[in-house]
Parts: structure tokens; sequence; C-alpha cells
């Protein structure tokens, strides 16, 4: 483990890091249609919904003439796209935006907010995650996540991996970049973080996409820290 004596600040992925995503929503989705008398394979909307998530920023990236676009606004146009493309019928407009809001009802991983509470009594901690604000803030109040504060893509309008986002939030901190340390389950978002400056810590989430994971099975980075969980983090970092 490298020298982390002048970390003041974590800042965490959240998406797949902090909350379960892909269980939650199944779970949620599952059990509101059987309330709706909806019928739908659920598993593969969210499978697929999570699939176009990295394609939608980038078009928002391609087009800047036309303005930043915020998560919950992506999320609703390709949620009506799988709707369309698995013919998911008796849907209405509250349908829509309910299933859309699923985002913002995201369970943490079992050792989340531990694992947060113990970090938070000597740093600051804050989300740095491509969902919007309130999208944010609705999780942690769903989640009980203790969050000093609610760092979000939006507030720079630019998605990660752009620089403007990292860079940001330690600008937003009053902190230089080596000040601050991003926390992920992705090792592409902690390539970029490094990148920057910023100090690193990887923890592996291997069900992260279920059947479907692919990669991050483990750190493939020099990170500064590499820990089973968010305990296994504050054990480094003497929390």
């Amino acid at each position: 483990m490298s020298d982390l004596s002048a970390v003041k600040a974590l800042i965490f992925d959240v998406f797949g890091t902090v909350v379960d995503w892909r269980t939650s929503l199944i779970t949620d989705f599952m059990w509101w249609s059987k309330q709706r008398g909806i019928g739908a394979d659920w598993t593969a909307l969210v499978d697929g919904w999570r699939g176009m998530y990295v394609a939608s920023m980038q078009d928002v990236r391609e087009h800047p003439e036309r303005g930043y676009v915020m998560l919950d606004e992506l999320h609703r146009r390709s949620l009506e796209k799988l709707v369309e493309k698995f013919a998911i019928k008796g849907l209405t407009d509250a349908d829509l935006d309910h299933l859309t809001k699923g985002w913002h009802r995201l369970n943490p991983w079992p050792d989340s907010v531990a694992g947060l509470t113990r970090l938070k009594t000597k740093f600051v901690i804050a989300p740095l995650s491509n969902g919007n604000v309130a999208l944010l803030t609705n999780m942690a109040k769903f989640a009980g996540l203790p969050w000093d504060l609610i760092m979000s893509a939006e507030l720079f309008e630019h998605y990660k991996p752009d620089p403007e986002t990292y860079l940001g939030a330690a600008k937003l901190l009053c902190l230089k970049p080596e000040e601050v340390m991003m926390v992920a389950a992705h090792n592409g978002d902690l390539a970029a973080a490094q990148k920057y400056g910023l100090k690193t810590a990887f923890v592996a989430r291997p069900t992260e996409y279920g059947p479907h994971q692919k990669v991050d099975f483990e750190a493939t980075g020099v990170w500064d820290i590499v820990a089973k969980d968010f305990c296994g983090i504050a054990d480094k970092l003497g929390c």
C-alpha cells in the first residue's frame, strides 16, 4: 500500500460498487408487476437496460450542442425502447416513471453501510456517480447510505470518465487530486481517476452482473488499496 497519509476524502462509484443494482431492480419489478398484473421478463429487461447505459451517456458526450441530459432522462428513454422491444403491454406513464425510479430504490451490498460508517469517522465520504443528484439523494435515503454530501456527474455536466468529474469533485472539496481517493469495483473507473492524480481503491463485486459478469473479478491495475469489501478498506485506512 502506498503512502496515503495525505488523503482527506473518499469518493465512490455507486452502481455496482455501493449498491447491487441488478438484484434490486429485478426483485423490485417482479414484486411490483404481480401487484399490477403485468407480465414481462424483468431479468432480461434489467440486463438490457444496463446494457444501454454506456451508449446513452456516450451519445450525450458526442452531441454537446444538445446540452447535458441527466441520467434519469437517459434511463427513461432507454426504458421506452426496451418496453417496445419486449412488447410489454399495459404500462401507463406513471408506470414508466415508477420503473425509471427503480434506480432510486437500490439496496446496498451487505458491507456497504457498515464500511461507509467506519470510513466516515476519519474521512469525508461522498458518491461520485453518473447518477443525477435527485437519484443519489433518494437512494441514500432508501438504502441508509451515510454520505457527507452528494456529488454527481450532473454537477459538472460531464459523465465519467471525463476528467471534469474527478477533478471537479476534488475542486468542490477544496482538495488536491492526490488528497482524494476514488473507490470503485470497476478497474476502468479507477484507471481514469488515477490518470488525473487521484488515489485509488478497488473492491471486487463479482456478482454485479449476475451470470453476465465478464470483467472486474479482480484488480487489474496498480491501485493504492485492494480490499475484499468496504470494511477491508476501513481496516487498511485505520478506521
